[in-house]
């Protein structure tokens, strides 16, 4: 009785269970269907990962054990030609950065570096005409400053002395003669102005000439022509010197010149008597004002600059020669254009490249011809849209990656993956000659199979001896 109870409290349990199966089944509701799983993509080859034109049917490394990329199908139909298609990831690690075309007002001047140099106009050499030795130096030091007239050394000279006493005695005797004859007078004198005139070629002033009487003889005192400094002094007190030595180098600082460099593309917009402002780092907030007035007739063929030079006034000295520093050349006023960054250009030359985010995370080379530059931005004319955006960043890799991808896609299927889609010949057949792929007839199979040989036809017997049947005897006669 009780295991009958029994029987009947577990079927109990087991219906109920089913029930609540069922019922779980009904209220919830159904999954939609989401058909067969997606098959795996197949790659088409896989090629180099350092963009060596080099590609593999099947999976592999390179020398170094880099692993080589996978092309698929999707990627080469998807891609115009050249396009590069970046993951998130590989964005990041490349440190990708694009900014938008914008057109802003674009700089009417130009800017270049340049170089403080002496005013050649205003330098002074000091070479007597006579030989002679350098008895007291005052200038005896580079740097020094100097004034108009001031002494800078007294020199003595034997051919100088000689040409003071030919003056002193036609002088004299010129004096004598005022009360004789007119033909005395007239001959004395040419004596004393031809004494005079070769003072004078030795470089003795007029004035020096009125004091010759107080001069010591066979002495002369070298002056300063101008204002400046001492720039060169090869000389030293005591030394020897014959006509034309350069004793002493001056040059007057109160104007200087400054040169810049303009690229040749910019030659075009510069022009005498143009504004410009000099700056330097080594003179923090000073700005010197000048004029460009001359522009070198020839291009420099290792840099491809031009030399401008523009005229500084320096009154207060402040400007040294080798002082480096940037020119900025005014302008006539710019207008606005089209405008990316330098870093957005790739120019290699021949065409200039700058690479578009045509869509998120792909990037295609858009060749572009650029016009003047306008500080760290340059002009596009032809190429670009305003709004678009450009690489200013890793545009090198992606244009190395979109030069791979698209010779890759010029090349011929075959060229591109020497052995993708090729399969490797099945074994010959015993009725098929395994080298030259030419199907052999049915009754040479047999041999063919068995045969190492099969294929090669032997000779049915050895050709007759043309000697055959010939008495030796006979060759003896």
């Amino acid at each position: 009785m009780k295991h009958s109870h029994g029987i009947l409290i577990a079927t109990g349990l087991i219906v109920a269970l089913a029930g609540g199966i069922v019922l779980g089944r009904l209220t919830t509701p159904a999954k939609p269907t989401t058909g067969a799983a997606p098959a795996a993509r197949k790659p088409l080859y896989y090629r180099n990962p350092m963009g060596l034109p080099d590609t593999s049917p099947v999976p592999k490394k390179d020398e170094m054990g880099m692993d080589y990329i996978p092309v698929y199908a999707e990627d080469e139909a998807d891609a115009a030609p050249g396009t590069v298609a970046l993951s998130p990831g590989k964005i990041q690690t490349l440190g990708v950065r694009t900014e938008p075309v914008r057109r802003q007002p674009l700089a009417a001047g130009l800017q270049a570096s340049g170089t403080i140099t002496v005013d050649e106009t205003r330098q002074h050499v000091i070479a007597p005409r006579f030989d002679g030795w350098v008895e007291t130096l005052q200038a005896n030091q580079t740097g020094m400053a100097v004034k108009r007239g001031q002494t800078l050394a007294t020199v003595y000279s034997p051919q100088l002395l000689a040409a003071q006493e030919d003056y002193r005695l036609a002088d004299a005797s010129l004096r004598k003669l005022r009360q004789g004859d007119a033909d005395s007078q007239h001959s004395m004198q040419r004596l004393r102005d031809a004494a005079r005139l070769r003072l004078l070629n030795f470089g003795i002033t007029a004035a020096q000439l009125e004091h010759l009487a107080h001069m010591p003889l066979g002495n002369l005192a070298l002056t300063a022509p101008a204002d400046g400094v001492i720039v060169e002094k090869p000389i030293v007190q005591g030394a020897r010197f014959v006509a034309g030595d350069t004793l002493l180098r001056l040059a007057d600082l109160s104007a200087v010149w400054v040169t810049a460099n303009v690229p040749a593309a910019q030659i075009g917009r510069v022009r005498l008597g143009q504004p410009a402002r000099f700056t330097s780092p080594a003179l923090a907030g000073q700005a010197f004002e000048g004029k460009v007035d001359f522009l070198q007739p020839l291009l420099d063929a290792a840099s491809r600059t031009l030399a401008v030079r523009v005229a500084l006034p320096n009154p207060d000295g402040r400007l040294r020669p080798g002082l480096f520093g940037t020119v900025v050349l005014a302008g006539d006023g710019g207008g606005e254009g089209l405008t990316i960054p330098r870093s957005a250009l790739i120019d290699s030359g021949q065409r200039q490249v700058a690479l578009v985010e045509v869509a998120p995370g792909r990037f295609a080379p858009r060749q572009i011809s650029i016009g003047q530059r306008s500080g760290d931005r340059v002009e596009v004319l032809v190429g670009l849209r305003e709004g678009e955006r450009v690489v200013v960043e890793g545009n090198f890799l992606i244009d190395a990656e979109s030069n791979l991808r698209a010779a890759l896609q010029d090349m011929a299927p075959e060229q591109a993956t020497p052995h993708a889609g090729h399969e490797l010949p099945a074994a010959p057949t015993p009725g098929q000659d395994a080298h030259a792929g030419h199907a052999m007839p049915a009754a040479a199979a047999p041999k063919a199979a068995a045969d190492p040989h099969a294929g090669h036809v032997m000779p049915d017997k050895p050709k007759a001896d043309p000697h055959a049947g010939h008495d030796m005897s006979d060759m003896e006669h």
